[in-house]
């Protein structure tokens, strides 16, 4: 993991699929997910215009409720179970994490101790965006994620 830091973010329109899994089915969800979505504003004729995100409106345990999808120039409709959001704006606690998905708790941990050290309040809701692609067959140690997290 690189240094945490605080950060401005400006709220970012998204479409994604939400639902509460099993952890265990987090990789698989998430395929669906972005494959859902993908069609979606492939027919609307919308471009992601970032990597794609998980949003976290609940901290892994046996299950999580977790969005995923693209952040969106342009609103888009309710397709199927594609339906548009937003990323939040405002302060963000920011952690690049590098490395595989399985570390990715480690980075949580030293975002969770910042909070506590700076006496910040974490909102209710986090969220990823993932800037390297799993499936390209990156080596894991090379992956990137950045994990956002804001401010009450």
């Amino acid at each position: 993991m690189t240094g945490i830091r605080e950060v401005h973010e400006r709220a970012t329109a998204t479409a994604g699929v939400r639902e509460t899994v099993p952890t265990g089915a987090l990789p698989a969800f998430f395929a669906r997910a972005l494959a859902q979505t993908a069609a979606a504003l492939d027919a609307q004729g919308i471009h992601p215009i970032g990597p794609p995100y998980g949003r976290y409106y609940s901290m892994p345990g046996a299950d999580v409720d977790v969005e995923v999808g693209f952040p969106v120039s342009a609103p888009v409709k309710r397709t199927g179970r594609v339906s548009p959001g937003e990323l939040p704006g405002g302060r963000v606690v920011e952690a690049l994490h590098a490395g595989s998905f399985d570390t990715l708790s480690q980075t949580y941990a030293e975002v969770r101790r910042y909070f506590e050290e700076h006496d910040l309040t974490p909102g209710a809701t986090m969220w990823e965006q993932y800037l390297t692609d799993p499936s390209s067959g990156a080596d894991p140690s090379t992956w990137r994620t950045r994990v956002c997290w804001p401010v009450v």
